[in-house]
């Protein structure tokens, strides 16, 4: 197992196809007789069966934290014929939503879906799976998560909600919550709540994009949904291993 999940690091780091993936182990065999020359499906498929824990390289810690969460668009430049028969032509990628911990800059959270699911949809197994990992103090979010399920969420949880209300939001709500904070944020204006609840700190989740993206590229290998969850699930596995060296 140790040697496929360095041949699936070095697959994932150097964006490699399986085919270009057989030839290495070959050159490795030569070099190293010790280590077995692979073939495309067998590489492949044991590279599938790793499902890695993407959180295994998390820091211990019993420190309440800020989290902040936003989605990108990762291009599923192999899998144009599969995206067009369910999506249509002009889908091209899948969303992947974030939960990153502001100081350590590590993804406590993530979630994979396809681009028309709103970040809203996203939140509940968001906010489940990093309220497992971390004590959450504070959720930074922008306008997109401006919803009365998600101020409700995080109030329930005792979490302090510090999202950015949109332009044409109102106090008189449905949900309690949420008009405080649209009150509070009419009150104060942008510049003094944004200092105030210290929103600049979400552009700690933009960075970790802008890192994730240098490292692993803006696009996925795999051809179908399963396959392109799998893969980024063990890119962020290597992201936090990364981040924590």
């Amino acid at each position: 197992p140790t040697y496929i999940q360095f041949l699936t690091a070095f697959r994932i780091l150097y964006g490699v196809p399986y085919r270009q993936l057989e030839g290495f182990t070959r050159a490795l065999h030569r070099l190293v007789p010790q280590l077995p020359p692979g073939d495309y499906s067998g590489l492949r498929k044991r590279s599938l069966d790793l499902n890695p824990d993407p959180y295994m390289a998390l820091r211990e810690s019993d420190e309440p934290i800020t989290i902040a969460v936003d989605s990108t668009g990762v291009k599923v430049r192999l899998a144009g014929g599969w995206v067009e028969r369910k999506h249509g032509k002009k889908k091209r990628y899948v969303k992947l939503h974030f939960a990153v911990d502001v100081e350590t800059k590590e993804v406590v959270a993530m979630e994979v879906s396809t681009d028309d699911v709103h970040d809203v949809k996203a939140f509940p197994g968001l906010v489940k799976e990093a309220n497992e990992k971390r004590r959450i103090a504070c959720w930074l979010g922008d306008g997109a998560y401006d919803s009365g399920v998600v101020f409700e969420e995080l109030e329930e949880r005792g979490i302090e909600a510090v999202i950015k209300p949109r332009r044409n939001s109102r106090p008189d709500t449905r949900s309690p919550a949420r008009g405080r904070v649209v009150r509070e944020f009419q009150e104060l204006g942008y510049e003094g709540w944004a200092v105030e609840k210290g929103y600049g700190r979400r552009w700690a989740v933009e960075t970790a994009f802008s890192t994730f993206k240098r490292l692993f590229g803006e696009y996925s290998l795999a051809r179908s949904m399963d396959c392109i969850t799998r893969e980024l699930v063990a890119k962020v596995s290597l992201y936090n291993m990364l981040v924590n060296m």
